[in-house]
Formats: C-alpha cells, sequence, structure tokens
C-alpha cells in the first residue's frame, strides 16, 4: 500500500484546496499527481528552471497538456524556446520532450476526449466557454483555435522517491 493510499480520508478532502505545489512539497505527490503533473521548463529569458502544475491526460505513454491562454502562456513560450523538459508525476521524475500543438483539428479532439475522460472537470470548463455537448464541431474548432496543445514524450527517468513506509 503506497503512502497516498494510507492517509486518512480528511487529508484527501484538504487536497483539494491545497496549490499543487505545496501538496507535491509535503510528500502527497502520489494523491496530487493522478491528475496534475509538475511541467519544470527553462526560462526563456532567465534560463532558469520554472515550474508549472498543469491538468494531464496520458495517451499511449505519451502525456497530454493544455493551454487556455494558447501560445501566450508563459509556460509554452519557454516550451517554444527549448522543448527539453522535466516532469513529476506523483514520486517520479523524468526528462521530457514536449511538442507544440497548434492544430485546431488536434486540439478540438483532445478537448472532446477530455470531455469523455473528465466530464465534470472539462464539461465544466467547456461550459463557461459557451461549449455544451451538442455543440456544432465548428465551434468547438473556433475555440479550439485560440489553444495550445502540449505532448511530452517521456524520457530518462531521473529519480523515484521512495515510499514513506
Amino acid at each position: 500500500m503506497s503512502f497516498a493510499e494510507r492517509l486518512p480520508a480528511f487529508v484527501w478532502r484538504a487536497s483539494k484546496y491545497l496549490p499543487p505545489r505545496l501538496a507535491y512539497a509535503i510528500g502527497l505527490g502520489d494523491l496530487v499527481g493522478r491528475r496534475i503533473l509538475l511541467l519544470t521548463t527553462t526560462g526563456r529569458v532567465s534560463g532558469r528552471p520554472r515550474v508549472t502544475p498543469l491538468l494531464y491526460d496520458e495517451i499511449e505513454g505519451a502525456l497530454y497538456v493544455g493551454s487556455a491562454r494558447g501560445e501566450r502562456a508563459d509556460w509554452v513560450r519557454n516550451l517554444r524556446a527549448d522543448p527539453n523538459v522535466v516532469v513529476q508525476i506523483g514520486s517520479r521524475t523524468f526528462k521530457g520532450h514536449a511538442e507544440l500543438i497548434t492544430d485546431p483539428v488536434r486540439i478540438a479532439d483532445f478537448l472532446e476526449l477530455r470531455r469523455e475522460r473528465h466530464p465534470l472537470l472539462a464539461g465544466t470548463v467547456m461550459w463557461a466557454e459557451g461549449l455544451r455537448e451538442d455543440t456544432p464541431r465548428e465551434k468547438v474548432e473556433a475555440v479550439a483555435a485560440t489553444r495550445a496543445l502540449v505532448v511530452i514524450e517521456p524520457g530518462e527517468e531521473l529519480q523515484v522517491l521512495r515510499d514513506r513506509s
């Protein structure tokens, strides 16, 4: 049984209100890592590591991360300058290579997949954008044109933190 599985129920409930970076820092990475990864990019101006918590989906071994701010998001702009990243999911940390996707068709496909996998979360976000389940595909693609999608191919494992048994 992992550390996260042994946590009392109140810790699980309280974790919803913790900022993801803090949750990772206090050892709740296995819990938070089910939905949120920590992406470390290299600052395009400073050259310093920049850590961003992001929702992700794993599809056929690759990690998919959407950007609601499209290519204007700082982490996306950093990836454009240097696609080599470090990813932490739960207790695993590994290198990765990021590919920026701006094709509205592929982004719309991802949005629809995310809505299938996480109906409450994705449905709420898409509802805020004016997208309902019966929204025509053209409108979904129009919204997708303002977004960006990043696909991260995992590489070399850097460390696996030991279970706190």
